[in-house]
């Protein structure tokens, strides 16, 4: 049981990291990761969505849908239930902290397209899913488990986003060539933060 944990951790955040191995979750990613500050904001804001939506999604597919025979429409109630949740913390934090909330801007709706998200709930479902983490059989896979990795895959998220807003806020200070300013150069950090996580996967 441990070591099935342990896995969960490290695919989780790490080998299997959605932002830079899987290459989910791109557009706050590059958009909100200006600032070390809204980067955690939003990768806090994302965990939390990706918890909430998979304690939802997994009983609703294992208990509902699957007896009922109609998995078929998994991703719509998925993304109807992932809308809902995101318009819940929206209001949550236009109410808590407007300034976050101006902060976040259009990328705090955006949550909801965000693939992150449904990719998480939709992993945690799938047939191949517990022989990713380890597991001997399908049947050993439970909420615990889905969990858990929503927790870290939102984990990985945020060290992500996080690293990016550090690396961001280095290079705005540093003699950049004119033509890399901007959007060129905030890719080519993208670019060899991938190639740094890809290491994980030999793992």
């Amino acid at each position: 049981m441990g070591a099935t944990i342990l896995t969960i951790i490290i695919t989780a955040a790490f080998s299997s990291n959605f932002i830079l191995v899987q290459f989910l979750g791109i557009c706050p990613f590059l958009g909100v990761s200006k600032r070390t500050g809204s980067a955690v904001s939003m990768g806090i804001a994302v965990t939390l969505v990706m918890l909430l939506a998979t304690l939802v999604t997994y009983p609703l597919y294992q208990y509902v849908m699957k007896p009922l025979k109609i998995e078929f429409l998994e991703i719509i109630f998925f993304i109807f239930i992932i809308a809902a949740l995101v318009q819940m913390l929206e209001k949550v934090i236009a109410k808590i902290s407007p300034s976050l909330y101006k902060t976040m801007g259009i990328y705090l709706p955006l949550i909801t397209t965000n693939c992150a998200i449904l990719g998480v709930a939709e992993l945690v479902i799938g047939d191949k899913f517990y022989e990713a983490i380890g597991l001997a059989e399908p049947a050993s896979m439970n909420l615990g488990y889905a969990l858990l990795y929503a927790l870290f895959a939102g984990v990985g998220f945020t060290l992500a986003m996080v690293l990016m807003g550090g690396v961001r806020e280095r290079v705005e200070k540093l003699p950049v060539a004119k033509c890399l300013k901007g959007f060129p150069i905030t890719m080519v950090v993208a670019s060899f933060m991938a190639m740094a996580f890809y290491v994980f996967t030999m793992i």
